[in-house]
């Protein structure tokens, strides 16, 4: 017998549509007032539908999906790992923090090269972001590394600073620059120089992902790398310069900077120099991981491409070994649900638009890129729009319905998952007219799926992997400010059978998490879930 092999469910009756699930992307349950865009958008349909039997909540941050504490907001990769796999494991600043603390990291072989490039005389440049969010990053893993680099006497460091205001609030970016730029003056004794020597918003510099926007990549690869853009003498007085030339314009957005002395950048990559991305989260690091690693990059000029080594704090796609080089050694996340449905013969089809395209595939499959088995799977990536979301806060909904509309009535798949990403990606620009009516088109995309499956005899199993369009402000003092980072709000888990050959009811765990639907969709599909996983939502009366 396989070792991936399912059992068949006993007593389970065969029906003939598929099973869908549905990731509403930053659809959290919050409190209902008017700080909460899922509750103030107009939903018949998802109103309805959590007033069903066969509802609860699940638990989509903090230990629930690996973080270290439950005070970490979850986020979409976390989330789709989770969801793919059907356990928990031990995630990045999980495991960066403990690579960190143990001193694992600086026993590995691209921190000894590191070391080696230091020696000679290279220059040590650190990449990333630079916010307590958690997300991608976290300032105290910079902070780890460079009192490392003073431990080891490294003497040069130059940190190119990514600015956040998504994962934290939209106008914070002092709060984090200002001691950084401190500490390292504190740190530029005894021969060593360490500098801020670039930055830049999030949004447009350096942390594309998917593929969508390459000229993000390029931007941060002139600031970075070339030391080409607007000019300033330190890091904090461009930020305060771009906060004071526009009032409205939030981090996430902010230009980009190089920060000059005596007329010269103080942070160009030179020959022999090395250079480490401190993000831990792979979806924004991949295409910057490639500038720097691939010979002959086709998505850019880059001009000038020094001979100087890279490697990210963790490995971002193990499939494709991006990068070559790395400090942290990546979570091994095996036996994922893809695999055994593929080994079960089933067929499945993933849709989702760019923005999320690699979380219904990637990030779902265990960190790992392409098919698992082509011949019983279609993947389907539909092009997000290049504009800022909240003027377009439909994005691909239509379009991902029309499709997975079509493969519902094909009758050739039996399980489809699909992403909507409008709930996250409109929720990130805290613009709250757009944040409903982000909410309100995953409602209608809703209407459309059920009603495609209940011609065919389905099931549709509809959740989300974190909140976000759930809060849309805070408020302190009597005074608003937008929330455009992630909540730690619960989830729904709603089923809606239309076949009714089964019946199904809770099994009522004491904690349901992310990690459960796995062993749910196993339920669903008439099979026994994998020893290995957490325990299903539903059992079969």
């Amino acid at each position: 017998m396989s070792a991936l092999s399912l059992k068949p469910l006993a007593g389970f009756n065969p029906f003939p549509g598929p099973v869908v699930t549905v990731i509403m992307d930053g659809v959290g349950l919050g409190p209902k007032n008017e700080s909460n865009g899922v509750y103030m958008a107009y939903t018949p349909l998802l109103d309805e539908l959590l007033q069903g039997d066969l509802v609860t909540r699940l638990k989509a941050h903090g230990t629930a999906v690996g973080l270290p504490s439950d005070g970490d907001m979850g986020n979409s990769e976390v989330g789709h790992n989770a969801l793919g796999s059907g356990r928990v494991f031990a995630q990045g600043a999980k495991l960066v923090n403990e690579a960190l603390m143990s001193g694992a990291a600086f026993s590995s072989k691209a921190w000894q090269e590191v070391l080696r490039r230091a020696s000679t005389g290279g220059t040590l440049h650190l990449i990333g972001l630079i916010s307590d969010g958690n997300v991608h990053s976290h300032v105290n893993h910079l902070y780890a590394l460079l009192d490392q680099c003073l431990r080891d006497s490294v003497n040069q460091v130059r940190v190119h600073g990514l600015i956040d205001g998504r994962d934290v609030g939209p106008k914070s970016a002092l709060t984090y620059f200002a001691p950084l730029e401190q500490r390292l003056l504190q740190l530029s004794v005894d021969g060593r120089t360490y500098r801020l020597a670039s930055g830049g918003g999030r949004m447009i510099t350096t942390m594309d992902r998917y593929n969508a926007d390459w000229s993000v990549v390029e931007r941060g690869w002139k600031a970075h790398v070339l030391g080409e853009g607007r000019p300033f003498s330190s890091a904090c007085e461009a930020i305060q310069s771009y906060y004071d030339e526009d009032p409205a314009m939030t981090d996430q957005y902010m230009e980009s900077f190089v920060v000059v002395e005596d007329g010269k950048p103080v942070g160009i990559m030179e020959d022999g120099d090395a250079v480490i991305l401190f993000n831990f989260r792979g979806d924004r690091a991949i295409e910057l991981s490639r500038a720097f690693d691939e010979p002959d990059l086709a998505e850019f000029d880059r001009k000038r491409v020094p001979d100087l080594f890279y490697a990210g704090i963790m490995q971002y796609d193990g499939d494709a070994h991006i990068p070559a080089h790395y400090i942290v050694e990546p979570p091994a996340i095996d036996r994922t649900l893809g695999e055994y449905l593929c080994a079960a013969g089933i067929t499945s089809y993933a849709i989702s638009e760019t923005q999320k395209f690699g979380h219904v595939t990637y990030f779902w499959n265990g960190n790992k890129s392409g098919y698992i088995d082509d011949n019983l799977e279609t993947y389907v990536e539909i092009a997000s729009d290049k504009v800022t979301f909240d003027l377009r806060p439909w994005m691909k909904a239509a379009e991902i319905t029309d499709q997975v509309v079509a493969a519902i009535e094909s009758g050739s798949y039996k399980f489809i998952r699909l992403n909507l990403a409008n709930g996250d990606m409109v929720g990130h620009t805290g613009v709250e007219i757009s944040v409903r009516i982000a909410v309100e088109t995953v409602d209608l995309s809703l209407k459309r799926i059920l009603a495609a499956l209940e011609k065919v005899g389905g099931i549709a199993l509809i959740t989300a992997d974190h909140g976000n369009a759930d809060c849309m402000w805070t408020e302190k003092n009597g005074k608003r400010s937008a929330m455009v980072a992630h909540t730690r709000n619960p989830v729904p888990l709603i089923i809606k059978d239309y076949n009714l050959k089964n019946t199904f009811q809770l099994s009522h765990l004491e904690q349901p998490g992310l990690s459960n639907v796995a062993a749910t969709i196993c339920t669903l599909l008439g099979y026994e879930a994998p020893e290995e996983y957490d325990s299903s939502l539903l059992v079969l009366r």
